[in-house]
Formats: C-alpha cells, sequence, structure tokens
C-alpha cells in the first residue's frame, strides 16, 4: 500500500516555513514567488500551525481590506493543524483531507518536520500507482502462457 513517504520521495524536499510573528504580506509574497498554496508555522523549532491561502482570505474578508503591514500569520493561522507521519497510509491521508476539508498536511516524524503533501501530490500519486498497476496488468495478459501440448 501507499504510504506517505513515497509521496515525498517523488515531490522532492522543498520546504517552506514561516515564523508566526511573520507579516501577512510577506506571507503572500512567499507563497507567490514559490507558486505553493501554504506555509507551515514553525516557532521555537516546533510545529505552531499551517497557513494557506484559505486563511489569507477569509481574513481579507472578514477586515473588507487589504493586508495592512501589522497583521501577521498568529492572527489567522490555524493554530492546530492535522499531520500525518511518513508511514500514514495513503487511503487514511485521503480520509483525513476529505473529513477535515484539508488540503495540506504537514508531514511530521515525531517534532521533525519532514515535508508538506497536498491534494494534489496525493491525487498524483494515486493515478500514478494506478496506471502502473494497469500496465503491470496488461504486460502479464500480453504474455499469458499458452499450453498447447495440454490441449492436443
Amino acid at each position: 500500500m501507499l504510504k506517505v513517504q513515497e509521496i515525498l520521495r517523488v515531490k522532492g524536499d522543498a520546504l517552506y516555513t514561516a515564523s508566526p510573528d511573520m507579516p501577512i504580506r510577506q506571507a503572500v509574497d512567499t507563497m507567490a514567488t514559490h507558486d505553493i498554496g501554504s506555509l507551515v508555522i514553525m516557532e521555537f523549532g516546533q510545529l505552531a500551525g499551517m497557513v494557506t491561502f484559505r486563511e489569507i482570505i477569509r481574513h481579507m474578508q472578514r477586515c473588507e481590506c487589504m493586508i495592512g503591514p501589522d497583521n501577521t500569520i498568529r492572527s489567522i493561522m490555524d493554530d492546530a493543524p492535522v499531520s500525518v507521519s511518513p508511514n500514514t497510509d495513503i487511503d487514511e491521508v485521503r480520509r483525513l483531507m476529505l473529513q477535515r476539508h484539508a488540503r495540506y498536511l504537514p508531514v511530521m516524524d515525531g517534532p521533525t518536520l519532514l515535508g508538506v503533501i497536498s491534494f494534489y501530490d496525493v491525487a498524483r500519486a494515486v493515478v500514478d500507482a494506478q496506471e502502473f498497476e494497469n500496465n503491470m496488468l496488461k504486460a502479464y495478459i500480453r504474455d499469458w502462457p499458452t499450453d498447447t501440448a495440454a490441449q492436443g
């Protein structure tokens, strides 16, 4: 069965974090520059939360304003994000994402942040696994042994 660690291996090791005291404007700039939808919030080497474009958009709608220089991530971040371990099964990840409406999950090995997986990463991994399985089945069927001696 497919595990989170396999998704991280394919995805690569680029990881973007921020502190809770980072201005929201700087977080938006980081996310836009790197074309990412979330930042893991770390404080004192520990997972403190997550911020995604969802929290930023909610903040903008609530304030009916643009993002000011005094607003920090701490004021909008999800301070209790669901996380998974590298050994979490992909079916459990999909269930968690759907149940919690989470598009991004931090991957933690104890207190150590290993990466973030997105809904897109999970969908791509599932499609790739299904394509591999289909190709293997087609190859097996094509190479099906024929026993002409038994028929004769």
